[in-house]
């Protein structure tokens, strides 16, 4: 009795277990990147609220790199923002220099509205 055997119309190759032929399937091969927070972020949120997204993307062999490309993407927002605000509330070296509790207070306000914006236009969209 035949092992194996290939669907001419899918070329999907066939394996019998037991008294069944079950499909050899296997998920494509796709390159390995670093997922930082915001793409772990991301990656809960299509686990949670788009399924079918995230099982395309899974099974595609794409996952990954979109995931990866996702927290550069939120990484480099991230950045612009907060630099765009501390230039807009004037919060420089010299202010650290004068008064470290202040700086610092107003630096966490700034990291966390910049957090909330890149959640909302990236991670969460």
């Amino acid at each position: 009795m035949k092992q194996h055997y290939i669907d001419e119309r899918t070329g999907i190759r066939y394996t019998l277990q037991g008294d069944y032929y079950l499909p050899d399937l296997v998920l494509p091969v796709e390159e390995t990147k670093s997922i930082g927070v915001w793409g772990q972020r991301h990656k809960r949120y299509l686990k949670e609220h788009k399924r079918v997204t995230y099982a395309n993307s899974l099974t595609s062999g794409e996952l990954n790199s979109y995931l990866a490309d996702i927290d550069e993407q939120a990484q480099e927002r991230f950045e612009v923002l907060i630099e765009q605000m501390k230039q807009a509330q004037g919060i420089t070296e010299q202010l650290k220099a004068e008064n470290v509790w202040e700086w610092v207070r107003r630096l966490n306000n700034i990291q966390a509205c910049a957090m909330e914006i890149v959640n909302k236009e990236i991670v969460f969209a």
